[in-house]
């Protein structure tokens, strides 16, 4: 097994021990402090970066942004109480289905 499998639980984690940190602490405490607004902004920010990144970058910087935009998803996750392994849940229901099937399946 590959130890970057488990590398988004890991960073999950640190984030969580950072919700009650003083601000003044790092960079994801302070993210925390300001609040959901502020990491939707970072979320949304990202994702613009990703896509800037994709259509004319480097593979590097596309690596890099994408980096960011999944640090701040595992931000907003930790913010809203969402735990991280509920997504993997998703992902793993997803996996082996067509794309197309499943999101009919959400119509239904």
């Amino acid at each position: 097994m590959n130890s970057n499998q488990h590398i988004l639980d890991e960073l999950y984690q640190v984030i969580l021990s950072r919700k009650g940190a003083s601000p003044d602490s790092s960079y994801t405490a302070s993210l925390l402090h300001k609040g959901l607004d502020k990491i939707l902004k970072k979320v949304g920010e990202e994702a613009t970066e990703v896509v800037i990144a994709g259509k004319g970058g480097t593979d590097a910087e596309l690596i890099y942004e994408t980096a960011d935009l999944l640090y701040h998803s595992l931000v907003l996750l930790a913010a809203r109480d969402v735990p991280a392994d509920t997504v993997w849940t998703e992902l793993q229901r997803r996996f082996g289905t067509s794309g197309i099937a499943e999101k009919a399946a959400r119509k239904e």
